[in-house]
């Protein structure tokens, strides 16, 4: 509790050092905070053009596959982004953390923020296409904050633990990208589980699910294609919590412990 406690107490801290990141993580390049949004949304177009057009394994459902593709894609993003600058944040920011009276279980934080704020303009991207597209997300919708929610902590969790081991260990910060890299085929998120041309087996599908993001991805769809509410997921919704209240307990463990030696190290 000590440790939320001094979050909440620094929470004007955190949104100036977020909104401060935010700005001058592209300053210095011509087209500025666009760059933020241009890779995505060509990740989009290019998913959709080899599934859909060179593999025809499209079979989605009732809605265009590259409205499901990225309801799937946009959540994976800020993953992807938090996680990459919550790690390195100890690193990044190593000028505070040699200050004695800093707290510096803020940063990783702020690096998650930072990259929430490209994550609400994909969300508002993503609602404005299915509309465009004659698809209105309904009711169901209102409960992406959930699961942006959801995505939030598992994040923060992990981002304790891992920025915490990559002061003494810089080659996590690799081992990290690989495991973006293959884990975003395992999630699923291009491809769909349910698809019979796949053919999936049982064992297989479960391990697949056990994937924390699986949850997410799958709320995001639920959300705005599927039009199913967190609670009619029970025994998945549970899972997920549990699993990531024991990830957050045990980074904020790793990253109390280990924090007293990173200004030596640094």
């Amino acid at each position: 509790m000590h440790f939320l406690r001094e979050l909440y107490d620094n929470r004007k801290l955190i949104m100036n050092l977020a909104k401060s990141d935010f700005k001058t993580k592209y300053a210095g390049s011509f087209l500025g905070i666009i760059w933020a949004f241009v890779q995505p949304v060509v990740t989009v177009i290019v998913y959709s053009i080899v599934f859909q057009v060179v593999f025809a394994q499209a079979d989605v459902g009732e809605v265009p596959y590259v409205l499901w593709l990225i309801t799937g894609l946009v959540p994976w993003f800020f993953f992807n982004d938090a996680l990459n600058g919550g790690t390195n944040a100890m690193i990044e920011y190593n000028y505070l953390v040699k200050k004695v009276v800093f707290k510096i279980s803020i940063l990783p934080i702020v690096k998650i923020i930072s990259a929430l704020f490209v994550h609400l303009f994909f969300i508002c991207f993503t609602i404005a296409i299915y509309v465009i597209c004659g698809v209105l997300p309904g009711l169901y919708a209102v409960q992406i904050v959930y699961y942006m929610a959801c995505a939030f902590i598992l994040t923060l969790g992990l981002t304790y633990a891992t920025s915490a081991v990559v002061v003494f260990f810089r080659d996590l910060t690799q081992i990290i990208s690989i495991v973006l890299q293959v884990g975003v085929w395992f999630t699923p998120i291009m491809w769909n589980i349910d698809n019979p041309a796949f053919n999936i087996p049982g064992v297989i599908r479960k391990i697949l699910m056990l994937n924390p993001m699986y949850y997410i991805v799958g709320g995001y769809r639920d959300s705005l294609v599927n039009k199913v509410w967190f609670w009619q997921r029970p025994t998945l919704t549970l899972y997920f919590w549990c699993f990531t209240g024991l990830t957050f307990a045990f980074g904020v463990f790793i990253f109390k412990r280990l924090k007293v030696h990173f200004a030596d190290v640094l």
